[in-house]
């Protein structure tokens, strides 16, 4: 008779942390900006377009251990495990660390949950708002040399990877990173690039910290400007030596066909086998993403014609009702339930993606709705408190 597994499901939410001052912002869009400042100017860009999107909780700075405090509790009492926080290094360093470096970790709480980073290392472009005409500028390349990717490892290693909330998978510090082809691009090779990783565990041995979990983001359909799709995958994650891979969103997977609104059902379908298709496809374990929504027009200039002309003049999601993201969890968890893959992990998109209309933070409209939808597939026990 097989032997039941044991192994408790996971769930990590990705963390966006544009929420809080920072000094590359202060430089680009003025003194105190921040991206709530595209959630507030959002308007309605067709009929029956539900924005602006309003915060239950207000338009808060995250960068506030107090603030950050009551996310944790939130996060943790509806079954999240752990937030991945989208984490920025370029050339001339850090970009928008204060809300992991003096919000979750001057928390008070932050021993209830799990942190850890995916390495957004994408082009950063003028997009906060986004004009119609293109190619749009880059304010900072996301491509980085040896000496730019061992200063951020020495970072990680110093600042965040001996706190004992810093989330182990399969008892390696998980990092991840969100595009491979931009690291190869800066470090100059398949070969090189594969040394520098090699370089990276060594560190963190010689730290006394064990081992690293490399991850790899993976998808299929280009959607930010200057992202470029992994071919031969599996060859490539061999050599580099990665450990598992993983989604961040439903819409690199799949392209929004209806404009302005394709339904979420339909998407949440198409997921439902894509969960199926990379398992089968990837030779490492696949971790796999459920998307609460998508909506990127807070991002484009609101006083400009909506059409589709891509990102982030692009479909949204209709119809994402809690009650639709609650029947993707369990989609998600039936999958993992099933597949004799570990470890076991679902990740969501996102904890506070505001303008790109994926959040489970909770608004004026749903309420606590969305994060309930994940108590009850994954805490069901706590489903009547």
């Amino acid at each position: 008779m097989e032997k039941a597994r044991t192994d408790r499901i996971q769930v990590a939410a990705y963390y966006f942390p544009n929420y809080h001052p920072d000094p590359r912002n202060a430089k680009w869009h003025g003194e105190g900006w921040t991206e709530w400042e595209l959630v507030r100017m959002a308007t309605p860009r067709f009929p029956g377009h539900a924005q602006p999107k309003v915060p239950l909780w207000g338009c808060e700075d995250e960068a506030d251990p107090a603030v950050m405090a009551r996310k944790i509790d939130a996060a943790s009492d509806h079954g999240i495990d752990a937030f991945i926080f989208d984490w920025y290094w370029y050339e001339d360093g850090p970009y928008l660390r204060r809300a992991l470096e003096e919000g979750f970790l001057k928390a008070a709480n932050n021993g209830r949950m799990k942190f850890s980073l995916m390495w957004a290392n994408h082009d950063w472009q003028d997009i906060h708002p986004a004009t119609r005409s293109r190619p749009y500028k880059t304010l900072a390349s996301g491509a980085v040399s040896r000496t730019a990717f061992l200063a951020a490892c020495e970072h990680m290693i110093r600042t965040y990877f001996h706190h004992p909330s810093y989330w182990r998978v399969d008892g390696g510090l998980y990092v991840s990173i969100y595009e491979l082809m931009s690291l190869v691009a800066g470090l100059g090779s398949i070969e090189a690039t594969r040394e520098a990783l090699e370089q990276f565990r060594s560190m963190v041995r010689e730290a006394g910290l064990g081992e690293l979990h490399l991850n790899a983001v993976v998808w299929g359909v280009q959607l930010l400007p200057g992202e470029k799709k992994v071919t031969n995958a599996n060859e490539m994650l061999d050599l580099l030596g990665f450990d598992s891979v993983a989604s961040y969103v439903w819409i690199h997977h799949h392209r929004l066909e209806r404009f302005p609104e394709t339904p979420y059902s339909a998407v949440r379908e198409k997921a439902k086998q894509t969960m199926e298709t990379l398992t089968g496809q990837y030779r490492l374990p696949y971790f796999p993403n459920v998307t609460m929504g998508w909506d990127s027009s807070p991002r484009t200039i609101q006083s400009d014609r909506f059409d589709n002309l891509g990102y982030p003049y692009m479909p949204v999601l209709a119809d994402n009702t809690p009650e639709q993201f609650e029947q993707a969890l369990r989609d998600a968890k039936a999958f993992v339930e099933k597949t004799d893959r570990s470890p076991r992990i679902v990740s969501i998109n996102a904890w506070n993606e505001w303008t790109e209309g994926s959040y489970l933070e909770p608004d004026t409209l749903h309420g606590m709705a969305y994060l309930e939808a994940v108590r009850n597939v994954f805490l069901p026990e706590r489903g009547d408190q």
